[in-house]
């Protein structure tokens, strides 16, 4: 309420209302002054009148001056002129000689007493005033009294008290005042309701706002620079700026008019008229273009809403915005560029991206053609003129066109042809009419004719160079486009053809570095497994597409007709990654050689990477491959512009820490039909069992190769004999769009279609899993395990005495004799001898022999100890040590392995007998168990 009050107090109203109230009050008060003033005046005057009347009345009395001359004038006057005051209303009558002496008077102890200031009546003058001195102040009148001759003979005074004058006019002050509090309230009443009237007209506006809203309208009126007009409901023209005048021709006397009769067009009269609600509605009116925008007022002081419309004039701005519009088009189509173009570090592809990216925002037809060195990745010569390219890519907005197509050699022979000349200058060329071109014509007089007629007509040549070296040369072409290209877009598609060139030198260095590593990473891969009967492989490696990267795997013969399957990954891409792949695989070929469990094969692995870290660790890190944005060496902003790293073979002397390479090694034994695995931070195998169910067995995961500090943990199950093991990469199911759990679910369901073989499954697993562009290595490897049928394995528990070595080295020939291998029975009769009687002598229990007939014939020996023998040479006068020494020189390989209890002495002989060597004399067989290591 007091808020309402305060803003009603500083509006236009209240201040009238104040103003009015002031003025009100100003006029009542001077109205009552003035009434008091005059009745003031009106009874003096009154008085002045009725003394003069009596007096001159009392002085033409009959027997007056007769009285006057009487001996006593007192006695004979006083009581005439008592009985006279009072019936006049007089306050006194007095007669006086010519000297003023008083003969009657109203006080009578005033009788006698000498009056002044009547020398005017003595001299015969009749007069009124207004006395102020003794005996009180009064109105009074003075008239001689004349003889009958004329002559003054003395003088009457009559009066009335100015103190009962006062009481006369105080006596009317109660209707003064009532009349001015009446004049006051209805005043007052008056400016309220004058003030109310025009509170509701402004809307409790102050002087201030009013006087903005003045300014405001003025400005609508006459300054802005945008038509205004407001439409009533009945259709007629209520108000119209200076703009809105000129804008649509309006008539001076246009206001107050109907719409449809102020002689506007049609459309901009229906428009107007029609009631709707517009935004920026682009209205051709006579030959301006115009802006349009309607809106409906509100209702108000019960008057119907109407609209207000606003117009502008976008006719000067339209040609502005079409070069603008043009600008940011080009803006754009950059923009894009940098993000299209230069995505797959592919030479030809870039070039593709090149001519697609333009087509058609800025050309009909684009044509790319490239340096033959460039398109295979090499290093294009410097300087020279360039005669001849091949045509990489073409794009069009038909596919008609009358080019040549990719693939074709494209010539330059005549100098002054747009491209020879762009290639000749180093800078874009511009043909703007290719009728006019004659170079271009004589360059292929029947060819260009045919392009004439098919509709081309314009063309820029754009050479594409890279830090100052030419790639090749992009064309852009206008046919179905009636403008001709201008200087404006020669410096566009120089801007384009300069990012292009930086993307297209990219892929092409990427493309010499991708050769290296692939030839780098497949001469490092196996190229040739080895022959082995426990397991039937396929495997699959693919790099990928943005750069080779670390994946390997490998399948490696293990003594005991077992085999060892491997996988790994090394993070990164490029050479480097190659190289420290080639490197981890020598490594674990060489641990496998000690026949080391899984885990312990990690370990040994692990610590190595760590000594290489260690004593690499002052070197140069650099990974060699692309960055994360799939462009080799650029900026990372997509378009491979934003700068020029060094060669790719700068980083050739740099290393690289070898941490986060994991690892997976499996040992399956077809013997037992169990398969013992470890895992350094590598995804587990998939194990598909006879049945078709396809299980991922539970696997520690281990860390990655190279942190260090943590044992590795194996596991060791039954593969249940026809059951398939596939090892794989993350690559082959994790990629951008599809999470790891994700690509194990479509993994199991590809693997889980029966009867195929492990080379037709590989191919099927490729085909269900493989990414349109991978972005990472994939390595697959799939082994159907196979069993050692029971009659090619002999085995014989061995008594821990002497005797008991005849015995085992006769049952080994009988068993031979039944394999067909007659012809080994002499090299194994010894080779058991050796082993068990060393086993006998220096082993613990319990021993055991074991031959196992595979591709080749292996001899196992095995005791409860820990102890390994060594091959050495006996001297002359030892009396032994020369039993490891025969085996050696019978057997194609020998070693040793540990187990769990003990370890294992074995050998290996060919089934084919092989070169033997030839004793000088034959053996004592039975003596040479008695020989020592």
């Amino acid at each position: 309420m007091s808020a309402r009050l305060s803003r009603g107090a500083h509006s236009v109203a209240g201040q009238v209302f104040a103003l009015q109230a002031v003025i009100v009050v100003l006029l009542i008060t001077a109205a009552a002054l003035a009434l008091v003033f005059q009745a003031r005046y009106d009874s003096q005057r009154d008085a002045r009148n009725r003394s003069l009347a009596a007096a001159e009345a009392f002085a033409h009395a009959p027997g007056l001056p007769q009285a006057l001359l009487s001996p006593d004038p007192t006695a004979a006057l006083q009581p005439l002129a008592e009985a006279a005051r009072r019936a006049s209303g007089l306050d006194f009558i007095a007669v006086m000689d010519l000297r003023g002496v008083r003969y009657t008077d109203s006080r009578p102890e005033l009788i006698g007493k000498q009056a002044s200031d009547i020398s005017r009546a003595v001299a015969g003058e009749s007069f009124t005033q207004v006395f102020k001195g003794q005996p009180s102040d009064a109105v009074r009148a003075v008239v001689p009294v004349r003889n009958a001759d004329g002559d003054v003979i003395g003088l009457v005074a009559t009066g009335i008290e100015v103190e009962n004058v006062s009481h006369a006019v105080e006596g009317q002050l109660p209707i003064l005042m009532g009349a001015t509090a009446t004049g006051l309230l209805l005043g007052t009443a008056g400016a309220a309701l004058v003030s109310r009237r025009l509170l509701h007209q402004t809307r409790g506006l102050g002087a201030a706002e009013m006087t903005r809203m003045n300014e405001h309208h003025e400005a609508v009126l006459h300054a802005v620079r945008e038509g205004v007009l407001i439409i009533g409901n009945d259709q007629r023209l209520i108000l119209a700026n200076d703009e809105a005048r000129r804008l649509l021709d309006l008539p001076q006397d246009a206001e107050e008019r109907a719409v449809g009769d102020l002689g506007l067009d049609p459309r901009t009269t229906e428009l107007l008229v029609s009631g709707r609600v517009v935004t920026d509605h682009v209205h051709l009116a006579g030959d301006r273009l115009l802006a349009v925008n309607v809106r409906p007022t509100m209702a108000y002081a019960g008057r119907p809403a109407g609209r207000v419309v606003t117009l502008r004039d976008s006719t000067e701005l339209a040609s502005l915005s079409g070069r603008a519009e043009v600008a940011r088009s080009r803006l754009q189509l950059l923009y894009d560029a940098g993000g299209r173009i230069g995505t797959t570090l592919d030479v030809a592809r870039t070039a593709e991206e090149l001519s697609e990216v333009a087509v058609p925002r800025f050309a009909d037809f684009v044509t790319v053609e490239l340096l033959e060195p460039v398109l295979r990745g090499d290093e294009p010569s410097v300087g020279g003129v360039y005669t001849e390219m091949r045509r990489a890519a073409i794009t069009g907005i038909r596919t008609d066109s009358p080019l040549q197509p990719v693939g074709d050699l494209i010539r330059f022979e005549v100098p002054t042809a747009p491209m020879a000349a762009a290639l000749d200058a180093g800078h874009a060329v511009l043909a703007a009419d290719l009728n006019a071109a004659m170079g271009w014509r004589a360059q292929d007089s029947q060819g260009t004719r045919v392009a004439l007629e098919y509709g081309l007509h314009s063309l820029i040549s754009v050479p594409l160079q890279a830090r100052g070296v030419v790639l090749g040369m992009a064309n852009f072409w206008r046919a179905d486009t009636p403008e001709p290209f201008d200087e404006e877009d020669l410096s566009f598609a120089e801007e384009l053809g300069a990012r292009a060139a930086v993307s297209i030198d990219n892929a092409r260095r990427f493309t010499r570095e991708h050769a290296m590593a692939v030839t780098l990473q497949r001469s490092l891969l196996p190229r040739v497994l080895p022959d082995q009967s426990a397991v039937e492989v396929a495997y699959r490696y693919l790099p990928a597409t943005a750069g080779v990267g670390g994946d390997w795997f490998d399948v490696i013969q293990l003594p005991g007709a077992r085999v060892a399957l491997v996988v790994g990954d090394v993070v990164g891409h490029g050479v480097h990654a190659a190289a420290t792949m080639g490197r981890l695989r020598t490594a674990v070929h060489n641990f496998s050689t000690l026949d080391l469990p899984p885990d312990e094969l990690l370990g040994h692995l692990d610590e190595l990477i760590n000594r290489i870290d260690q004593d690499e660790a002052g070197g140069w890190p650099a990974d060699g491959a692309p960055n994360g944005n799939g462009n080799a060496h650029a900026s990372g902003d997509g378009s491979g512009a934003g700068g020029e790293d060094p060669e790719p073979g700068a980083a050739a002397g740099r290393t690289s820490a070898v941490t986060g390479a994991t690892c997976l090694y499996a040992v399956y034994d077809p013997v037992s039909g169990r398969c013992r695995m470890a895992s350094a931070g590598h995804p587990g195998p998939a194990l598909i069992r006879p049945d078709g169910r396809v299980e991922f067995p539970e696997l520690p995961a281990g860390i990655p190769l190279g942190v260090g500090g943590m044992p590795f943990e194996a596991v060791d199950f039954e593969v249940p004999e026809g059951s398939r093991l596939v090892l794989f990469t993350d690559g082959l199911v994790e990629d951008r769009d599809r999470d790891f759990d994700t690509g194990l679910r479509l993994l199991a369901d590809t693997l889980a279609r029966p009867g195929r073989s492990p080379d037709q499954a590989a191919s099927d697993v490729l085909d269900a899993m493989l990414f349109p562009v991978p972005s990472d290595d994939i390595a697959l490897l799939i082994a159907d395990t196979r069993r050692l049928e029971a009659d090619r394995i002999a085995e014989w528990e061995v008594p821990g005495e002497p005797s008991a070595v005849s015995r085992v080295r006769n049952a080994g020939s009988a068993q031979l004799v039944e394999w067909g291998l007659e012809d080994l029975a002499f090299p194994v009769e010894l080779i058991l001898s050796e082993l068990v009687t060393n086993a006998i002598r220096y082993g613990s229990a319990p021993v055991r022999v074991r031959l196992l007939r595979d591709r080749s014939l292996i001899c196992e020996v095995s005791d409860g100890s820990s102890t390994s023998p060594h091959l050495r040479y006996a001297a002359t006068t030892d009396e032994g040590g020369r039993g490891l020494f025969l085996v050696a020189q019978y057997a194609e390989r020998w070693g040793t392995r540990y187990t769990d209890r003990g370890k294992v002495i074995w050998a290996q002989l060919p089934l084919t007998g092989g070169t033997e060597p030839q004793p000088p004399a034959p053996l004592d067989l039975d003596a040479l168990e008695d020989m020592a290591w």
